[in-house]
């Protein structure tokens, strides 16, 4: 008996994304004096240790936090530092707190999907087949028993995370765990214990300061002003260092921000709040500014807006982005594109080859005329589980692989820029159903179209609003059913096959009349044999010769 097939799931909406919330800009920071870079160090230190005291007090407060506790913290940081800094410090902390809450709670729910999948799979028997939804029994009983304990050490963690997040207990590091977890292999790391002291002090320094709205350049802390001079406020301990007015110390180096500069400038001479962040690459040794700010809120484009020039649809693979050109009535126009990228190497490597695919991927769609671009709402956290794919260790690397987190931002930054919307879709059956009802039609002596090529088709169609199923084809004889049924017909046993055709408003023909279209059920209507509206043989009738 065979098994009856599982239901399909709901599928959402399509929905446009907001754009980005945020704009943050860098600027290397040249022609520094050997001052200039001790102050800076002494600076982010001093300021690097209370921002550690602050983040030990508010991970002890947990889930009594209060703004008496947050006002609290920040008089005892105004002491050692000064108002302004020490509301930096505090902001931030309460930031990487709430961070690590919402990590703890993504962890939480991963384990609870392995969770349910062991015992799904220990409850079959073994050696049970799985289905392409759901996956089947252990190949043997020694997998069995091992995952039996591979649970048993589920539940264990599940139950201390859960007890963690109900008292308000969280882990964080300052400086990054994978840094601190260096220490430990800086053999296999390739660096030395003072390489590695290095970069652990920069990471953890601290200088940084909010901006300020009607505060002069937008930053009373850390203040650039527009022709690049730049002067810092320093704390309390740090004052006699001081080679300005007011406790200020003025570096060497300027501030140009190429990139967006006038935006930047427009903003600081208004006064506007203006973020400032100074770091050191250890790597480099280079020292770098990062200013940013609030995006001014984008007027929402409705839906329709975005669909009515057509939309060019995207989807995400682990080394390419796919990309097919749609009409407004969702058919595919032109040539399939394709926008590969490595990501092999660094990180850095990783985000320069996924902004350059999305450059072209841009300059191309702002080409076609479309006002959106169609992707998926990816998200792939309870599909990297090995609990779920078992031995299938490619496949999960494939998946994690896949930039969705990163491309997701990027992408919606990037077309803020250019004047394009995304609309998000849900990635349901895209791949397998472009595949079913694209991949062969789309296929032609010149072109062959692959499953990838036919996902965005799918995912194009679904933004528009229509069925990713194609048109219903005609029989090869307009008259006959002779070469078999329409794809899509009625079959005999459906209600409402022999019902009236809904009435097209118009003439239907250019030599049939508006209003008098024939009805469907009233077959003598029909000019067909054996029917009262056959036509007789048609004779003419004589002419009289004279009157």
């Amino acid at each position: 008996m065979a098994e009856p097939k599982k239901p399909l799931r709901a599928i959402s909406r399509p929905f446009v994304a907001d754009g980005p919330s945020g704009v943050s800009i860098r600027d290397r920071l040249r022609g520094l004096t050997a001052q200039d870079e001790k102050v800076l160090r002494l600076v982010g230190g001093h300021m690097g240790r209370l921002a550690t005291l602050d983040l030990k007090a508010r991970c002890a407060d947990g889930l009594e936090h209060s703004t008496h506790t947050w006002a609290d913290r920040k008089r005892e940081l105004t002491a050692s530092s000064s108002s302004r800094w020490a509301g930096s410090v505090t902001s931030s902390t309460h930031d990487q707190w709430g961070l690590s809450r919402r990590a703890q709670h993504a962890h939480l729910q991963g384990l609870d999907a392995g969770i349910k999948t062991v015992r799904h799979r220990l409850s079959l028997p073994v050696g049970e087949k799985g289905s392409k939804r759901a996956p089947g029994g252990y190949r043997s009983k020694h997998e069995w028993f091992v995952k039996s304990r591979r649970l048993a050490v589920l539940e264990k963690r599940r139950s201390v995370v859960a007890a963690d997040r109900e008292r308000g207990k969280v882990s964080v590091v300052r400086g990054g765990r994978k840094l601190a977890n260096t220490r430990h292999n800086l053999a296999a790391a390739a660096v030395n214990e003072t390489r590695w002291r290095e970069r652990w002090e920069a990471a953890r320094w601290f200088l940084s300061a909010d901006g300020e709205c009607g505060k002069r350049f937008g930053n009373e802390t850390i203040r650039i002003t527009p022709d690049g001079e730049i002067s810092i406020k320093l704390p309390v301990p740090l004052a006699e260092l001081a080679n300005a007015k007011h406790g200020r110390y003025v570096l060497a180096a300027k501030a140009v921000f190429p990139y967006r500069g006038q935006e930047w400038r427009d903003r600081i001479e208004a006064n506007r709040a203006v973020a400032y962040r100074v770091h050191l690459d250890t790597a480099s040794g280079r020292w770098y500014v990062d200013a940013s700010w609030t995006r001014k809120a984008l007027p929402a484009v409705p839906l329709d807006t975005l669909r009515a020039q057509g939309v060019v649809g995207v989807d995400t693979n682990a080394d390419h982005l796919a990309a097919w050109l749609l009409d407004e009535h969702g058919n595919p126009v032109g040539e399939p594109r394709r926008f590969d990228y490595d990501l092999s190497g660094t990180a850095d490597h990783h985000d320069a080859q996924l902004r350059h695919a999305l450059t072209r991927l841009l300059h191309w769609a702002k080409t076609t005329g479309v006002q959106a671009i169609a992707i998926e709402d990816l998200d792939f956290t309870d599909s990297k589980t090995r609990e779920k794919h078992g031995r299938k260790k490619s496949f999960r690397q494939l998946i994690s692989g896949i930039p969705t987190g990163k491309l997701r931002a990027r992408l919606l930054s990037m077309c803020a820029e250019t004047g394009l919307g995304v609309i998000a879709v849900d990635p349901a059956y895209t791949s397998m159903w472009g595949a079913q009802h694209w991949q062969k039609p789309l296929t032609t002596t010149h072109r062959k179209t692959s499953r990838h090529a036919a996902a965005p088709v799918a995912i194009g169609r679904r933004s528009l609003g229509h069925p990713i199923r194609r048109r219903t084809a005609p029989p090869r004889q307009h008259q006959s059913d002779a070469r078999g049924h329409r794809t899509a017909q009625a079959g005999p046993g459906d209600r409402g096959r022999e019902g009236n055709r809904p009435r097209v408003p118009g003439p239907r023909t250019r030599s049939d009349g508006a209003e008098r279209g024939r009805n469907a059920v009233d077959q003598n209507a029909q000019d067909r044999s054996g029917r009262s509206a056959e036509r007789g043989f048609w004779r003419q009738d004589s002419l009289p010769l004279s009157l």
